[in-house]
């Protein structure tokens, strides 16, 4: 029953009624009908903003960012020194590429093993060695070690890489000496790092007098004293690290690379140690475990790996 606009429509679907369009039951609302003549205009379940996904979760936070003023503190300016350090030193002396095979079991079991070794280090040092220095010489000794590593490498590695070539076959070598500009690289990287180092810090202590009137070049070089006291020192150092764990990225000519310098160099150390500070303390057992057990257990796990490119990645010498 109509009711001349005035009252409740006909129908839940007219305007004017009480159905979803009503306003109320007092007839159609003022102006232009909502939706133009094809309806209303379809539900938006993004929200006010089209281009945008709604967010099924809430409201976001917002990212924190990170500005200047955390270099202000003595903590964020360490930070950032040791990270660009640390990212000079990946980018020249850690390149694996798509030589390098990576198996996790590997690495874990060397992580295991560095761990027992120096346990066993400890134990060793406590029960056997009543030098009251021992800790720091032991400190020093392992640091001498990281350091001389890469040296030992320049020296040893090329006679290995030549042999390791030779032993290839015929049609092969070719490639495999091609494959040497990266490792030559970081060697160049790492010899030109060190020139500079020392150059630098034996140029200011040659000229440098505190006592006389400094000219700007004496100025120049105790700001590049201090720029390689504070970057160059941890890039060095990083940087020997990153060279004898990776021999140079030695992994670029072959895979199987790596563990034979390993081999090679972890038995040069132990015949330096044996000349140069002869047999440990302790009983002859003792003696012969802690001269002849790092690097028979290293040997272990480098012939290991060796076999496992081997047997799982068919990976052999003469490939």
């Amino acid at each position: 029953m109509a009711t001349g606009g005035w009252g409740p429509g006909n129908g839940p679907g007219q305007p004017g009624g009480n159905g979803p369009g009503g306003q109320g039951g007092w007839g159609a609302p003022y102006g232009p009908p909502q939706g133009g003549p094809y309806g209303p205009p379809p539900p938006n379940p993004a929200g006010p903003y089209p281009n945008q996904p709604p967010y099924p979760y809430g409201l976001q936070p917002a990212r924190r960012r990170r500005g200047c003023l955390s270099l202000a503190s003595p903590f964020g300016l360490v930070g950032a020194i040791l990270r660009s350090a640390h990212r000079a030193a990946t980018r020249l002396f850690a390149q694996d590429g798509d030589g390098r095979i990576e198996d996790r079991t590997v690495d874990r079991v060397q992580l295991a093993r560095t761990i027992l070794g120096a346990a066993a280090t400890i134990a060793l040092i406590l029960a056997y060695n009543v030098n009251p220095d021992r800790w720091e010489d032991a400190a020093y000794g392992g640091a001498a070690q990281l350091l001389v590593a890469p040296f030992v490498l320049i020296i040893a590695a090329p006679l290995v890489i030549v042999g390791f070539i030779s032993y290839a076959p015929p049609h092969l070598r070719p490639h495999l000496r091609s494959r040497l500009r990266t490792p030559l690289k970081a060697v160049g990287w790492y010899v030109l790092a060190l020139i500079v180092i020392g150059g630098v810090l034996a140029l200011t202590a040659m000229t440098v007098n505190a006592d006389d009137g400094k000219d700007w070049w004496e100025y120049v070089l105790a700001v590049a004293s201090l720029i390689v006291i504070v970057w160059g020192f941890p890039f060095f150092f990083m940087a020997s690290l990153y060279s004898a764990r990776s021999a140079f990225n030695s992994a670029q000519v072959h895979p199987m690379l790596p563990p034979v310098l390993t081999l090679t160099l972890v038995w040069v150390f132990a015949a330096f140690s044996l000349i140069g500070d002869g047999m440990p303390p302790g009983p002859p057992l003792v003696q012969l475990c802690s001269t002849l057990g790092g690097p028979l257990t290293v040997t272990a796990v480098s012939l290991w790996e060796l076999r496992r490119m081997r047997t799982r990645f068919g990976v052999t010498l003469r490939t």
